[in-house]
């Protein structure tokens, strides 16, 4: 692409590098420079104007967008994803569902590697997702692009977006009280709020003595109604075999992973009942800020599986804001 000031007699069929102001009105940036246009700009007095021009080995940037947009979600309606009209060099790419976003992160690199104007910005991987939310954006930065890096980053690209919709869609919550201090309200709201923003129903609130007997029978109960269980202990988990662990045991199920390298959140533990996961929270989802067990709960509610290795690798950009309700503040 060729880019500089020129005569405005040499201007016509050029790409306007910068908006010009006229007597009425103003020519924008990246119009196509045409008969018309070129008379309001001498109308207006202008002698010379900067503009790029297109080589043959170029492609416009609203082309070259949209064809690695679709590279990216070869088939936007199976991967929950909606690409909108090229324009300016960009394409934004939406979710059409409640979900995460599953990211290819390497293809993404690859893509901006290949040319500086050939680039795509992603919201974070996993990140939870409403309908009409945008995931990336496309943007060639310049008016136009080498056609070879083009077809290189298309290459590179190659299907590395799609949106995991929710597919569990009825939860329970089981809380325990020791001492019948807590009546569960907080917990039952804050709970709400998070299921309620992906689209999912939350049983009614189900308060039982913090016993590994009545935690159990409750766990049991629920594993036929619901397809994802939660636990909020009205004394924290503090190990691998405390009351709510060795009640999901007691219920015939297994414990998989405990603890999280995300603060708050710590005292995290998941299992599974049969088919359905049981997360044990941390005492901090009380609270409707952000914390680790979001994480873990927002890729099971769409069936992203989650291993001990994804949790433990959740440290770098897990030290969180802290809620207000934190009884013991990291700083007195």
């Amino acid at each position: 692409m060729k880019f500089g000031p020129v005569p405005l007699d040499d201007a016509e069929g050029a790409i306007l590098a910068h908006s010009v102001a006229l007597t009425k009105g103003r020519l924008r940036k990246g119009i196509t420079l045409d008969t018309e246009a070129v008379g309001k700009l001498r109308s207006a007095g202008v002698t010379e104007v900067t503009v790029a021009r297109m080589e043959p080995c170029d492609m416009h940037e609203d082309a070259a967008a949209e064809m690695l947009a679709h590279a990216l979600v070869p088939d936007p309606d199976s991967a929950s994803l909606r690409l909108a009209p090229a324009s300016t060099g960009r394409v934004n790419i939406y979710a059409t569902t409640n979900g995460v976003i599953e990211i290819d992160a390497d293809k993404i690199n690859a893509v901006n590697a290949v040319h500086p104007m050939v680039t795509v910005a992603t919201v974070p991987e996993w990140q939870r997702m409403s309908s009409r939310g945008m995931v990336a954006t496309v943007k060639i930065i310049a008016y136009a692009a080498p056609g070879d890096a083009v077809e290189a980053a298309r290459a590179a690209g190659r299907d590395a977006l799609r949106l995991r919709p929710v597919t569990r869609t009825r939860a329970m919550l089981i809380q325990t009280a020791v001492g019948g201090s807590d009546d569960g309200s907080k917990g039952q709201r804050a709970m709400a709020t998070r299921f309620d923003r992906l689209g999912v129903t939350l049983g009614p609130k189900t308060v039982v003595p913090h016993r590994i007997d009545a935690l159990s029978d409750a766990l049991q109960a629920a594993r036929g109604e619901y397809d994802l269980l939660c636990i909020l202990t009205g004394s924290a988990t503090s190990d691998l075999h405390d009351v709510a662990p060795e009640a999901v045991r007691a219920a015939g199920g297994e414990v998989v992973h405990y603890g999280m390298p995300v603060d708050p959140g710590n005292l995290l533990f998941w299992g599974h009942l049969g088919s359905i996961p049981v997360l044990g929270l941390p005492g901090c989802a009380r609270s409707p800020a952000l914390n680790g067990a979001d994480w873990v709960l927002e890729r099971m509610l769409c069936d992203v599986p989650v291993t001990p290795a994804d949790i433990m690798g959740m440290g770098v950009g897990g030290l969180l804001k802290e809620p207000p309700s934190r009884p013991k503040p990291r700083e007195s």
